[in-house]
Formats: structure tokens, sequence, C-alpha cells
């Protein structure tokens, strides 16, 4: 797409500013999932496919999907953070798919940490 004008520029930008400010109001949680080199090689995609199905079987249009790099815990790996909105991020450690639906069900949909998945201070 090329810009023709200052005016075309702008009112594009508006467009994009106007759909982030829709987009921050209707998101209640974010999931990130490390996809660095020692997440893939201990299941992160698999986690993260299992994390989308969950979000498509329920149909949880409030939650937001991202993927990072290397977070520096490869003992902890797979790890997800989950953030809900002013709540702090929580990260856990060694998330397989069997777990994915625990922590999206209690933490994610319901609020309630699962504590023992957490990754320790």
């Amino acid at each position: 797409m090329t810009v023709r004008s200052l005016e075309e520029l702008k009112r594009l930008k508006e467009e994009a500013l106007e759909k982030r400010r829709a987009q921050a109001t209707t998101i209640r949680a974010k999931v990130t999932v490390g996809t660095g080199t020692c997440g893939i090689a201990t299941g992160a995609r698999d986690t993260m496919k299992s994390i989308l199905e969950f979000i498509e079987d329920e149909q949880a249009n409030d939650i937001e999907v991202a993927q990072t790099g290397c977070i520096g815990l490869c003992e902890w790996e797979p790890i997800v953070e989950v953030k809900i909105r002013s709540e702090p991020k929580v990260m856990y450690g060694k998330v397989s798919v069997d777990r994915v639906k625990e922590i999206m069900r209690e933490h994610v949909m319901g609020s309630k940490i699962v504590p023992e998945y957490i990754i320790p201070d």
C-alpha cells in the first residue's frame, strides 16, 4: 500500500489507534508462551496449540495469545505467562498440554492461580 498524502497517513494512523483502543478495552487476559529454542525443544508448540484450541473451544475472544523468545529459565520450559488486566503476571513452568487446560480453566477463566505450576522466585 502506497500512502499518497499526509492526510491519508493521518487517517491511517487514526484508524490504527482507534482499532488498538477498541481491542485494549475488550482484552481481559494475555497469555504468552516462551518459544525460544529450549521452549520449542520441550514442547512449546504443542502447548501453544493447546492454548489456542482451548480459546477456540470456549469461544473466549477476550484472551490475547502471544509468543516470545527465550525467557532465560530453560529448566522450566515450556513457560507460560498469564496476565489478567490489573493483576500481577504469573509465570508457569513445565506447562504440558495436560496442564494447559487446568491453567486456562482455573486461572485465565476463573482468576484462581494454580500454585503447583508457578515458577518459584
